[in-house]
């Protein structure tokens, strides 16, 4: 088994500022690798400046459907720019998956599209998922399962974020084992004990949770994650977060590839 790549999602240090003092405690967490929002990717130059300087790699980065869309050069020169190979979409207030069978099937097609689009390049595309999509539509299917149907053919990928489906009711190993043909990374956060950190939105610091990240770590790796990329959406110490998922994974890295 190859060895991962440990890496820090960048939406989890947001509160520390700017871009620079986020990368800084990603680096000094232990981490040598983060993933990127799409609006930092506008400045690529600086994106790129500020990695070199804290001795940080950018692999993957997440990027809003419509900046992936309507600004395909400007994307492209950047992944090049910061060394990012895979660009995952995900769920958020400008981009709400759809609610019906035709809706999964658009979107599907779409990102089929835009990631046959993004191949020239060198950049692989795909879906991070959420909550929706793993609720029955009226069809009695999934709209992930939809959705991955209308795409067939094309090089759509996934980044598979476990406590998201972990809170949406659905058991993610079956989806992780389903769908290891097009999974390339995972989000590694935690879910809180029921009714515990309301402040952090029920989230936990990774292994002071309730997911079996011991087990789920290694079946995301033997289905195909490459990158295994740390979140929490609302710590309320991002640094302390940081560092102390750091150390908790470290020990699961030691024993990877």
């Amino acid at each position: 088994m190859t060895r991962p790549t440990l890496s820090l999602q960048l939406f989890s240090l947001r509160e520390l500022g700017s871009l620079d003092a986020q990368l800084s405690a990603a680096a000094r967490a232990g981490f040598e690798s983060v993933e990127p929002l799409g609006h930092q990717l506008r400045d690529a130059t600086g994106l790129s400046d500020a990695l070199a300087r804290h001795q940080l790699a950018a692999p993957t980065a997440h990027i809003g459907l419509d900046f992936l869309r309507d600004e395909p050069r400007h994307v492209a020169e950047a992944c090049q720019a910061c060394g990012i190979t895979q660009l995952f979409v995900p769920q958020s207030a400008t981009f709400l998956p759809p609610e019906t069978t035709g809706g999964w099937q658009r979107l599907g097609a779409e990102l089929g599209r835009l990631a046959e689009s993004y191949r020239p390049h060198g950049i692989s595309v795909g879906y991070h998922n959420k909550m929706a999509g793993f609720s029955l539509l009226s069809t009695a299917r999934y709209g992930f399962e939809v959705m991955f149907e209308a795409a067939r053919g094309s090089p759509l990928v996934w980044q598979a974020d476990i406590a998201w489906m972990s809170r949406a009711g659905v058991d993610p190993a079956e989806w992780l084992q389903r769908y290891a043909k097009v999974l390339v990374s995972a989000h590694v956060k935690d879910r809180a004990p029921e009714g515990a950190n309301p402040d952090e939105d029920g989230w936990a610091d990774v292994g002071a949770g309730t997911l079996m990240w011991p087990s789920l770590w290694r079946l995301a790796l033997a289905k195909g994650a490459k990158t295994l990329v740390v979140e929490h959406d609302s710590p309320r110490k991002p640094f302390e977060f940081a560092q102390t998922s750091f150390a908790y994974l470290s020990r699961f890295m030691a024993h990877s590839g």
